[in-house]
């Protein structure tokens, strides 16, 4: 019996080896998923991040950046790029949210963050966004990418020609999903100016900010649920976008986006060596923003501005033209009256006037450097009066 024994352990040792590292190997197999590498000890005097970007979202001003053209891995913030083909296309009307995505065996086998799809499995578009941008599920990712362009080869290019439009000078793509690098391929690559270029476009589509402000959410009915990797969502005050993205060599990144008392921030972190280092960096950037900065409405469209003019040959006498478009700008707190605008309009104009007419302009500056024009504009059309009223005036 004592012999059984020894023999049965013997076996166990030699064979546990084994079977260990055939369950490692196959693990591997699949690329590590999004935030479970274990990054080395961060030495006290290690940068919080490699480059950084802040700017306000509806001009684009910068008001702060260290590195802002370095070129980095994304990781999987290039789901953004990817979002904004899907919005394109739905704003289009070439794609509806309601519309099929069936998952194809390639999308099925996309390791790292995912919601394990299966193949031949089907979601509406609307459900496989979510679970790209709550979950940053990969193979959610790839089988968007397949539906809209028909192939991974097809997405790519199509995410390569939009950043080529936007004036993405730092970016190139080459998967849908931002994973590592297999052996022999090329990273995704981008920059934190990049991303705020893609993010301030995002921000058009009010469905975006929808989709990046969950928290949480049911898939398959329920029997999965989602969880979003932003951790500052819920935790910042006005903090509702839009994506982080994690593996080792790329570091921790986050493109966030912020909205306070009619400000809106957008934030961009790369390279941290931690995620709670990442998440203290652009909370810290947001809130400095706030805390310096607010948004000035110099004139609003529409408002009537400058003199009265008066009109010749026309039974209306008299016309005062209006803001042809809206003018805010960013400035440092406590430098309102900094603002200065100039008017140019003529003292008199003949009829006929159109609606829309062109009369002059408003020149707006900032301490005494022009920052913008806005088109002065007739808010009504005046038709030329008769002959006999015309020799009478």
């Amino acid at each position: 019996m004592k012999r059984f024994v020894v023999v049965l352990l013997t076996i166990g040792l030699l064979v546990s080896p084994s079977w260990a590292k055939s369950r490692t190997g196959q693990a591997t197999q699949k690329t590590p998923a999004a935030g479970t590498s274990k990054p080395a000890t961060r030495p006290e005097n290690q940068d919080p991040y490699k480059a950084f970007i802040v700017v306000e979202a509806l001009t684009g001003q910068v008001i702060e950046e260290h590195n802002a053209h370095l070129r980095w891995p994304p990781a999987s913030i290039t789901k953004l790029m990817l979002t904004l083909i899907v919005v394109d296309k739905v704003e289009s009307g070439q794609v509806r949210l309601t519309d099929t995505v069936t998952v194809s065996v390639e999308a099925s086998k996309m390791g790292g963050s995912q919601v394990f799809l299966e193949p031949g499995e089907a979601f509406s578009l609307e459900e496989m966004m979510q679970a790209v941008l709550v979950a940053s599920a990969n193979d959610a990712a790839y089988a968007v990418g397949e539906f809209i362009a028909g192939s991974r080869e097809g997405i790519v290019e199509m995410m390569n020609e939009k950043a080529k439009a936007l004036g993405m000078s730092d970016t190139v793509f080459w998967s849908m999903h931002g994973l590592p690098p297999s052996k022999g391929q090329e990273p995704d690559l981008t920059s934190c100016h990049d991303l705020a270029i893609l993010s301030r476009e995002l921000l058009k589509y009010p469905k975006v900010l929808e989709w990046t402000s969950i928290q949480s959410a049911p898939f398959r009915g329920g029997r999965f649920v989602m969880n979003s990797h932003n951790r500052l969502l819920g935790r910042m005050t006005g903090l509702d976008g839009l994506k982080t993205g994690y593996y080792q060599e790329a570091g921790y990144n986050m493109a966030a986006t912020a909205e306070r008392n009619g400000l809106r921030l957008i934030a961009v972190v790369m390279g941290s060596p931690g995620a709670r280092i990442r998440d203290r960096a652009v909370e810290e950037k947001l809130k400095k923003g706030f805390s310096r900065y607010e948004m000035v409405p110099v004139v609003k469209k529409g408002e009537p501005v400058g003199k009265v003019i008066q009109v010749s040959g026309a039974k209306q006498k008299t016309l005062q033209g209006v803001a042809a478009d809206g003018f805010t700008y960013l400035l440092p707190r406590g430098k309102r009256d900094l603002i200065q605008t100039e008017v140019l309009l003529p003292e008199k104009l003949k009829a006929k006037i159109t609606q829309g007419q062109r009369l002059g302009e408003m020149v707006i500056r900032y301490d005494k450097e022009t920052i913008g024009k806005i088109d002065i504009v007739s808010p009504e059309q005046i038709e030329k009066s008769g002959l006999f009223s015309r020799i009478f005036d």
